[in-house]
Formats: structure tokens, sequence, C-alpha cells
């Protein structure tokens, strides 16, 4: 009789380790920012070990972890073009970046654009033979009025930009962007990589429909028909456009505009607001923290997304998943939203614009109807079905 084999020890699995590169991470305040914060913390949340290099937010290099995810932040200045924004130091920023991922042996690097640090993070895994994920959050919409092109020199700079993007991202193993119609974007401007639509997902059990009342209380928003809007005040989000039809939406409702956020607009639209005689129905509550974001949709009755930059909105799909009807502008990714729940307006229409708030104000029974659409299409976007998809992607280039 033959002795029983010793049982062999377990074999200590780890957990997928992923390398996030990003250019702009919170304190920074934009779409981009909030998407990759919100998939680090999430992926970290899911067990996944995360790291994420991205420019310092004092200039002075350090290493953090918050939330479960380790921090590199880089050396960086002042973006002379942006007023809040910087940029990581590109000198030595390859060697760096290369000395990192030995250091920490990703099993994937997931960069989330193709500007200093992003493109960094390519090379410096191309190089130490890590497979790349990429993820556009890109168009050069964002950057014109901070850079100060003039208008006539858009496209030309523009098809520029779209060929820098190109030669980075076609480095990757797999490209990602939020939606299809952003996909198709990518395509029309001659990326010939096949791109996969991945939703930014959102938080389905902290942006959820809330109490009015105490909400508008809280903010000391006036108690009448509200239009809200969140994001940047920014030129691409075109918000004269929304405090231009206020008027003739008074005509028929006695409603007030409330602009959530900050940016380089905000004392023009002021002024317009003060100009039209508008002044004291436009309410300006500045920055919101993101803790307290999911509260301020409360406030309204209905949603307003005049941009034509968006390849997504993640506020949109917040403003849906707490049961607002939506207006939007028929531009980009934003007709992907909009289906029973809420409408569409040619850009620059603001006649247009209005006649579809005035609709939604007035009828009590409509906003009920569109806002439970609103919720319905939400519900496809919770954002642990985008992380699941994120960890499948990173298994499966890593195992190629």
């Amino acid at each position: 009789m033959t002795a029983a084999a010793p049982e062999a020890a377990p074999v200590a699995v780890r957990p997928q380790r992923v390398l996030i590169a990003t250019d702009t991470y919170p304190p920074d305040v934009n779409g981009a920012a909030y998407f990759t914060h919100r998939l680090a913390t999430g992926l970290a949340a899911r067990g996944v070990e995360v790291h994420v290099v991205c420019a310092s937010d004092d200039g002075k290099p350090r290493l953090d972890r918050e939330d479960g995810v380790v921090l590199h932040r880089l050396r960086s200045t002042r973006l002379l073009v942006h007023p809040t924004m910087r940029v990581t130091v590109p000198a030595g920023l390859g060697r760096t970046v290369d000395r990192l991922i030995e250091r920490i042996g990703p099993d994937v690097v997931h960069t989330q654009g193709h500007f200093v640090v992003g493109r960094a993070a390519v090379g410096a895994a191309r190089r130490g033979g890590v497979p790349v994920v990429a993820t556009n959050h890109f168009m050069p919409d964002n950057l014109f009025q901070f850079a100060h092109i003039p208008s006539g020199l858009r496209n030309r700079v523009g098809a520029l930009a779209w060929r820098d993007f190109s030669r980075v991202f076609a480095k990757a193993d797999h490209v990602t962007t939020p939606t299809p119609i952003a996909a198709g974007l990518l395509t029309g401007k001659g990326f010939g990589r096949e791109v996969e639509p991945v939703s930014c997902g959102i938080d389905l059990r902290r942006f959820r429909p809330q109490p009015r009342a105490w909400a508008r209380q809280r903010f000391g928003v006036p108690d009448r028909p509200t239009i809200l809007f969140v994001g940047r005040l920014d030129e691409e989000k075109r918000l004269e456009e929304l405090v231009r039809a206020l008027p003739q939406v008074m005509n028929s409702v006695d409603a007030q505009i409330v602009l959530v956020g900050s940016g380089n607009r905000r004392e023009s639209l002021e002024r317009l607001a003060a100009r039209i005689g508008v002044g004291e129905r436009v309410r300006f509550l500045g920055f919101v923290p993101d803790a307290d974001l999911q509260e301020v949709y409360s406030v309204a009755d209905v949603f307003a997304m005049p941009g034509v930059a968006e390849l997504q909105s993640i506020a949109t799909l917040e403003a849906m998943a707490t049961g607002l009807p939506v207006v939007a502008a028929d531009a980009m990714a934003l007709p992907h939203l909009i289906d029973g729940n809420g409408f569409l307006y040619p850009p620059g229409e603001v006649r247009e614009l209005a006649k579809h708030l005035v609709t939604i104000l007035s009828d009590a029974e409509l906003r009920a109807t569109m806002g439970r659409a609103s919720l319905a299409l939400a519900a496809r976007h919770d954002h642990e079905r985008s992380l699941a998809r994120f960890e499948q992607i990173y298994l499966e280039v890593s195992s190629r």
C-alpha cells in the first residue's frame, strides 16, 4: 500500500494590479477627472490593486493612499491656458514612469488620455511589455477656449489634434470610449482601430430621487419651477442659450434657473441675465463638493444640457438617475440619452429650447412620465456593470 501523496500547498492568487494613468484627477473638476476617480475607487472596492499616476495638485511629487487607491502624484506646474489645472513636468517623465512600472509590476496600464502622463505611460508600458487599455474622453472643442484658438483656425488645429491622438492610441491593445456615438466620432476622425463603447457609469445607490422641498431649503433655492444645469460654466456648454431662453419660459411659467459649477463664463452669464431682466431668476450655486452632489439634483423639476461637446455627459446621467426629465442639445452623444424622458433641440435654437422647457414645466403628469423613463434609462448605466467590463478587458489583454 503506497503512502498518500502530500497535499500541495495552496497557490496564493493575488488580485489584478492596474496602473491608471491620467492627466486630470480630483481636485480637478471635469468629467474625465470624476470618471477616473470613480473607476479607481470602484475597482479598489472590488478587490483590484489600483495605482494612479497623475499630476500633483500642489506641484510637489508625493505618494498618497486615498479610498484604497495608491496615488503617485508627479511634479507639476500650472497649465498656462487653464485657470486651475496643473500639468506634469515633461522633463524626465518617461524614465520616471519606466521606474514606476518596473516597481509596481502592473498587469495592465489603463490610460485616460493621450497628453503628457497618458503619452508617457503608453510608451513606458510598451517598453516594459505591459498591455495597454486606452479610454478616450478627448474632444478638441473642450480645449479651444482655454488655448484661445481663433475660430478660423479651429478646424485645422482640431485635425492636427486628432492625428496626434491617433498616433498615441494606436499603440494600445484595447480602446474604449463612453458611448457608441463617441466611438463613431473616432472612426470618423480617421482612427482605424476598433473602439468599444463602455459607459462611464453612475452610482445608482447615490444618485436616486430625494425629497425636493428639503433640497431646496438646504441650498437656498426658492420654491418655484426650476431648471437645473450641473457642470463647468465654460464656452462649450453654451449656457448663454439657456439664460436667453428664460424670459420666453417665464411668459408661461414662473420659472428660475439654477447653475451648479464654476468656470470662466460665470461673470458673462451674470451680466447677460441682468441685461435681459432675469438676473434674480438665475441662481449660481458655485462649486458643490462631490459628496453633496447627489442632493443638488433634487432642487429641480427639469435638467437642461445645452453643451455640444459631450462624449457622454455624466451630469445628465446623474440627473436622470434622480428622476428628472431632460432637455438637451441634439449634439454629439446627448441623443443617446433621450428616449421618452425629454426633448432634444437644435443647438442655437433658443426658441425651441424654451418651448420644450415650458412643455415639461407646465405638465406635472408629463414630468412624472418622463421622470420614470429617465430612471429606466439610467439603470442601464450602473457603474458596477462598467467596472465589471473593465475588469474583463484587463483579463483579456493580459492573457493574450
